[in-house]
């Protein structure tokens, strides 16, 4: 085990990013939903590693110096020989939504959980749908021994469903991998829409009963417009997201999960942690790509 322990480790795929801009150009940059939320937790005052596979081409050269920059631990990095690391785009409507378009079948975050990973010293860890829906079939058993483990040496499991349908070959089977990954986590961070298209349901106090079964410390459920609903034991608080004029949305989600955890981490309370992933996550929808530039990141 890494003698060096992290607040908070996540793990996941980060991509290079191309987000168009009003001129038929292109802004280039690097996301990826816990890549995201890791940078923002960096940000925050955690310390916090990312856990990821590159490549050995430039971009994975340069992220791999943006993590660092960060201030995010990379001695969870591993570099594969002859692999590049995934590629999306970002188009955008006028009413700040956008489309996606990814190439990302040779990734080396495919096989993140291709063998058995020693866990990392952390307090929490953090990992999505996303990662599960990319690693292969056979990589799932390795993934729950991984988390059983992480939980057996007193680590809080964090996940964010972020159901992507795309990425699935059939809604069984993710609502299979997600049942074998929810039981392990103490801290569940959905977007209703997803538990709508994922489960079949239609309404928040559904969604809310999906999440009783598995005995969570905490359940934040995020609405569209970016409310969010939190149940802890038998409480239950609100929080109604700031109006602001949004240019890309990309990024809210994860931003948000970023400013909820870091306020819980560093022993806020569960209002103040609302307040700060509603204020974190006003910040990153007023700027393109999922990563706001630094020097415009209030607080840093």
């Amino acid at each position: 085990m890494n003698n060096l322990e992290y607040d908070i480790v996540c793990a996941g795929e980060v991509m290079v990013e191309f987000s168009s801009l009003d001129n038929h150009q292109w802004q280039q940059g690097f996301g990826g939903d816990t890549y995201n939320t890791a940078v923002y937790l960096g940000r925050a005052g955690l310390n916090c590693a990312y856990m990821t596979r590159l490549g050995d081409d430039l971009f994975s050269t340069q992220v791999a110096s943006i993590i660092a920059a960060e201030g995010l631990g990379t001695d969870h990095l591993e570099h594969i020989k002859n692999r590049q690391i995934g590629l999306y785009t970002i188009t955008n409507r006028l009413d700040g939504e956008r489309s996606f378009d990814y190439w990302r079948g040779l990734s080396p975050a495919r096989e993140l959980f291709a063998a058995n990973l020693t866990p990392p010293n952390c307090r929490y860890f953090y990992i999505s749908g996303i990662t599960l829906a990319i690693i292969a079939d056979q990589n799932l058993e390795h993934l729950v021994t991984f988390l059983t483990a992480l939980r057996a040496q007193g680590t809080t499991i964090v996940f964010d469903p972020n159901y992507r349908p795309k990425l699935w070959t059939s809604v069984t089977e993710a609502r299979q991998a997600y049942g074998q990954i929810l039981p392990l986590c103490q801290i569940v961070m959905p977007a209703l829409e997803d538990d709508i298209a994922l489960w079949e349901i239609s309404t928040l106090e559904e969604s809310m009963a999906l999440y009783q079964p598995f005995d969570l410390e905490e359940l934040i459920i995020k609405t569209p417009d970016l409310s969010c609903h939190v149940v802890i034991n038998d409480s239950y608080l609100t929080g109604t997201a700031i109006r602001v004029n949004a240019t890309d949305t990309t990024g809210a989600g994860d931003s948000f999960n970023a400013g909820y955890l870091a306020a819980r981490i560093q022993g806020e309370s569960i209002p103040q942690a609302i307040q700060a992933a509603q204020q974190l996550a006003a910040q990153v929808v007023q700027h393109r790509g999922a990563i706001m530039p630094r020097q415009l990141h209030q607080g840093t």
